[in-house]
């Protein structure tokens, strides 16, 4: 194979067979893959969450993660998000003739280094190869499938009055971080994307509490966003205390000379956990016990009041009206 993709190589041809044993195989086989059937036969009992995603991220590698990775990870947390258990991914790949084939190989590397750490399978692919300007180099969809094992699943319409919202650690890191290698900034310490998998400190949560009403990771539009979408799913108002919201010191400095909001930016690597008050201490004691919660607080709470809307409690005492995010931040972020 050469170094540079061909139109040949999405032709079904050789040169098609060439790409996927020499590339996707060497670092994404497994039995249910190896068979080369048209589809994936899986055994599942019980209920199924199922999630599909599309990745353009723009730069394609960035510190903490590059596309591959970031495709793992968004699929299996959105699987997660639903009290499931991650088994097995699908991919497609969109490339563009001249993509660098080095570059492939190392997205797929990553993304097989991502898959076996969260312990899921990719069961099925395609890929396919357009002409030079038909896509920015590669485009990614995944789609992901898991076991509910929490009951009731978590959702966005559980959230309750009295409930709190606890987050998994500190806010905007991915924003910034491909913000920042995108137009060649530098600040006065490196900030690194926060992408990893959460399925297995989702797990701990709705096995070791006794009742998750809402799990989200807060992505594109940041925890603000999300949050609006779960105070109008279950028609209930939030509240947040602006000084327990944590942010990287760093991520502040940066926003602040930017004119970001953190807030807003998006995170790969975070999670949203609004349980019963009375569950609280046993979901912040599962959460600090993991690497990817050991930052974890509580952040504000649901109430009946503002129905649909999210409050924060300012620093000073005053209130700030949080709605969505409008417009786009930060386009092509994951």
């Amino acid at each position: 194979m050469g170094k540079k993709l061909l139109l040949d190589y999405g032709s079904g041809g050789l040169a098609s067979h060439r790409l996927v044993a020499e590339v996707f195989f060497k670092h994404l086989k497994n039995p249910i893959l190896a068979r080369m059937d048209d589809a994936a036969v899986l055994k599942l009992s019980g209920p199924v969450a199922v999630s599909t995603d599309s990745f353009t991220v723009d730069p394609l590698f960035f510190p903490g993660g590059d596309i591959g990775s970031l495709a793992v990870h968004g699929t299996v947390n959105d699987v997660a998000m639903m009290g499931a258990r991650p088994l097995y991914l699908t991919c497609g790949f969109i490339l563009e003739e001249g993509f660098d084939l080095d570059d492939l190989e190392r997205i797929v590397a990553s993304m097989a280094a991502a898959a076996k750490k969260a312990k899921v399978k990719v069961v099925a692919g395609d890929t396919k190869v357009v002409p030079r300007g038909a896509v920015d180099k590669i485009f990614i969809n995944t789609t992901g499938i898991g076991e509910v094992i929490a009951s009731p699943a978590p959702s966005g319409h559980s959230a309750r009055a009295g409930d709190v919202v606890i987050i998994s650690g500190n806010l905007g890191d991915h924003g910034l971080t491909v913000l920042s290698c995108r137009q060649g900034l530098s600040f006065e310490a490196p900030v690194k994307s926060d992408c990893a998998s959460l399925n297995h400190l989702v797990e701990k949560l709705v096995t070791g509490v006794d009742t998750v009403h809402v799990l989200r990771d807060p992505t594109r539009g940041g925890l603000a966003t999300t949050l609006n979408e779960i105070a109008q799913q279950s028609n209930v108002g939030i509240v947040l205390e602006e000084d327990t919201i944590p942010v990287d010191p760093v991520v502040a400095s940066g926003c602040e000379i930017l004119g970001l909001d953190p807030l807003y930016l998006a995170n790969e690597g975070k999670l949203i956990c609004i349980v019963p008050a009375k569950q609280m201490h046993k979901a912040l004691e599962i959460m600090k016990r993991d690497p990817l919660g050991r930052k974890a607080r509580v952040i504000g709470s649901v109430t009946s009041d503002h129905a649909g809307k999210v409050v924060m409690r300012t620093g000073l005492g005053g209130h700030r009206m949080l709605g969505m995010l409008e417009g786009e931040q930060l386009p092509r972020i994951c």
